[in-house]
């Protein structure tokens, strides 16, 4: 089996924990590293605040193959989060010259002033590089394993294709589904002991509710296509000596 790439997120806004603003990147970063074959293992949601940021993003990054960070990269005075990277990694904070150019042309010839509030969006931490922003110009960086990208949802998206094809990728997880119509109650324990004799797999419960009633979806995870068949017919086994309807 291969090594299995891992990723962590760290949501960055006072908006997002306010309530002001919904979240759309978390299910978006998770669909698409999923679908290369990364697991996104651990999602922080912090404020506008360096500290929080700098504790969040280092201790993610030794943790983790990957590190993506949303929001906190525009032109307000509460957009920190280029300071609070450039703190985690110990360097300064300065104009990139790329990025800079890049954003005085946008704004001329648009006619636009390029006022030092749209200046910030220039800056990087020293020895980034820049992630390309095909929406509204004003990149994102890269710098170690952090992947710093917009918090508005079409710029992350956007963003996150650049990105996507540079890292990284592992083997992709093959699942699973089984319909059980017992309750989470009945099967904790024996489907507890069926994840212990197959470590190599994941195998979670999800209580439904439809026309029919109530039952249970129980998914089974794997890297392993031997892996994953030996675990499946574990549950079902377990299931017909429960008795369980067809």
């Amino acid at each position: 089996m291969s090594d299995v790439i891992t990723a962590g997120m760290v949501v960055i806004g006072d908006e997002i924990l306010s309530g002001r603003t919904k979240d759309k990147n978390i299910g978006h970063l998770a669909d698409m590293l999923t679908a290369v074959g990364i697991d996104l293992k651990e999602v922080r949601i912090v404020g506008d605040e360096q500290r929080a940021i700098v504790e969040a993003v280092n201790s993610l990054r030794t943790a983790y193959t990957y590190v993506f960070t949303t929001g906190g990269i525009g032109p307000t005075h509460d957009d920190i989060t280029a300071d609070a990277i450039a703190a985690a990694f110990g360097v300064p904070c300065p104009y990139h010259p790329e990025a800079y150019a890049l954003l005085e042309a946008h704004y001329a010839g648009r006619g636009v002033e390029f006022t030092e509030a749209r200046k910030r969006m220039a800056r990087t931490p020293e020895g980034a590089s820049l992630i390309a922003n095909p929406v509204s110009v004003a990149p994102g960086f890269n710098i170690g394993n952090v992947y710093v990208m917009a918090g508005v949802p079409s710029v992350f998206q956007a963003m996150l294709d650049k990105v996507i094809p540079t890292l990284r990728t592992g083997q992709k997880l093959i699942s699973e589904g089984i319909h059980c119509t017992f309750p989470e109650g009945t099967i904790g324990g024996p489907l507890g002991d069926i994840q212990k004799a197959h470590p190599e797999t994941i195998i979670g419960s999800y209580p439904k509710f439809d026309t029919t009633g109530a039952w249970t979806e129980i998914v089974v995870r794997s890297r392993s296509r031997e892996k994953l068949d030996a675990a499946v017919r574990a549950v079902k086994e377990m299931l017909d000596s429960l008795g369980q309807r067809s």
